[in-house]
């Protein structure tokens, strides 16, 4: 999709609830409204907040062309052509924060601030969430891989899996945001500047009469980048001593052998008869690939098998974040503009989990001054100032107030980042390698207990005094006026 052909890329019902403000008149009311999920990922202690230059792209350039006009005008809802007017006009002239990208981040926590006309505000719900969601779901699931391998190469291989080009160019660069080396989508590697990486296919080895005459073709055409698929008729009695024989020849000439690639059976025990027969054979150097369906857990589990493997390419499982494959973060507002000032506002739900906190509020990490450890993250109103002045401030946990303790010294990080202020954006896009770097560095914040892959500790994130007292008021004021 280009960016400036997004503007219906939008629920129907955001068009129709811009429609109902414009005919009431309040479609220039100022809103506050929250971007964030409830609940973490694949059971993980943290997500990786990505999406925010596909976001940054589409706020810069929305606006209603003539061909999307003209197709809402043949609605049956026969919007007014003084409406359609209107949408010509519009252009995005509020303020947006948020994360930067890399960030490590958690429930119910304002990943993203809009303050805007209501006009506006509803119009980039759904593009947002579609970009954040499915961004920080590839990233977290990345960042969880990288966990698990340690300093192994990582290898993006999804593309014909994912859900759609977008989702495999996306998904490719969330992935190494959270920690992969290289992906085997060229136009990724194009467009955001990720290192490629491939070997060959199957298909290269069966349209030769023997496998050693594939291997040779190709260590021939590519004498400096040769990796080559070892499994495509008996690994270890066909495929492995022919890569040796290249690997051989390759020596000769001043080349080498890059690596060879197994795509199924045992990979442990043939990782690790593989090492043993290209040692023997005086090719220490050259790599094992591991592919066929892989994650965090099967990774994991070879691991403890012993796998010989040094680089892992990863496709489906993380493409389509298989075993959770939305996030399921929301769009929530928290303040409404009335005679000049904003009200708070909060949505009351028989789910615990799914009523609001409400006003307008800003996020600091917290951090241990002494060991430089993050202790929570603090959610407090944008009015506030103690946690600016590195004032003692109270943490508690907002289910069991009882539990808490005060905080005095600390350092304390500013979350949200201005991005686009009065409709003009005023944040610089990092590099993609400066988003890599940050979200490492980000990882070095927290102790080992978050961020391991099975049973987390759970990262507190706390509320201030103020933002719990102003939230269980309106409750209280809710419950009093059922009665």
């Amino acid at each position: 999709m280009n960016a400036d052909t997004m503007a219906l890329h939008t629920d129907k019902y955001q068009i129709n609830m811009m429609y109902a403000h414009w005919v009431n008149g309040t479609h220039n009311q100022k809103a506050v409204f929250d971007a964030y999920f409830r609940k973490l990922p694949f059971g993980n202690g943290y997500a990786v907040f990505a999406g925010v230059e596909r976001i940054v792209n589409y706020i810069k350039e929305l606006h209603f062309d003539e061909a999307a006009v003209q197709y809402l005008a043949e609605q049956e809802e026969q919007y007014d052509p003084r409406f359609l007017e209107e949408l010509r006009q519009l252009r995005f002239t509020g303020n947006l924060h948020a994360v930067k990208e890399g960030t490590l981040v958690f429930p119910n926590e304002p990943l993203i601030r809009v303050e805007a006309r209501l006009f506006e505000a509803q119009l980039i719900e759904t593009a947002m969430l579609n970009f954040m969601n499915f961004q920080t779901l590839i990233a977290t699931k990345a960042s969880r891989i990288r966990q698990v391998v340690g300093t192994d190469t990582l290898l993006e291989f999804g593309t014909r899996r994912a859900q759609e080009a977008d989702a495999a160019v996306w998904g490719a660069r969330a992935a190494y945001i959270g920690g992969f080396d290289a992906t085997s989508n060229m136009l990724a590697g194009q467009q955001f500047g990720i290192p490629t990486k491939g070997t060959h296919a199957h298909a290269w080895v069966q349209s030769f009469h023997t496998e050693e005459e594939a291997f040779e073709k190709f260590a021939k055409a590519l004498p400096n980048q040769v990796s080559l698929l070892v499994d495509t008729y008996d690994t270890l009695k066909s495929g492995v001593p022919h890569a040796i024989e290249v690997g051989k020849d390759l020596e000769k000439e001043g080349k080498r052998l890059q690596s060879i690639r197994l795509d199924s059976g045992d990979i442990a025990y043939l990782s690790i008869r593989a090492r043993e027969m290209l040692d023997a054979a005086g090719l220490p150097d050259v790599k094992i690939v591991a592919s066929n369906d892989l994650d965090e857990n099967t990774i994991s589990d070879l691991k403890a098998q012993g796998a010989r493997v040094d680089i892992w390419g990863v496709g489906t499982q993380l493409i389509t974040a298989a075993d959770q494959p939305a996030l399921g973060g929301v769009y929530k507002i928290v303040a409404l503009e009335v005679n000049g000032e904003y009200q708070p506002t909060i949505k009351i739900s028989g789910n615990p989990e799914k009523v609001t906190t409400p006003g307008k509020k800003d996020i600091f990490r917290i951090i241990d001054a002494n060991r430089g450890k993050a202790v929570a993250d603090y959610i407090c109103l944008s009015e506030e100032e103690d946690v600016r002045k590195r004032e003692q401030i109270k943490l508690f946990d907002p289910l069991h107030p009882y539990m808490y303790r005060f905080v005095q010294d600390y350092d304390a990080q500013e979350l949200l980042t201005p991005i686009f202020m009065a409709g003009q954006q005023v944040y610089e896009l990092p590099t993609l390698d400066e988003i890599r770097e940050h979200h490492k560095g980000q990882l070095q914040l927290f102790w080992p207990e978050y961020l391991r892959k099975l049973n987390p500790h759970q990262y507190h994130v706390d509320l201030s005094v103020a933002a719990w007292d102003m939230k269980r008021k309106l409750l209280e004021e809710h419950m009093q006026g059922k009665k």
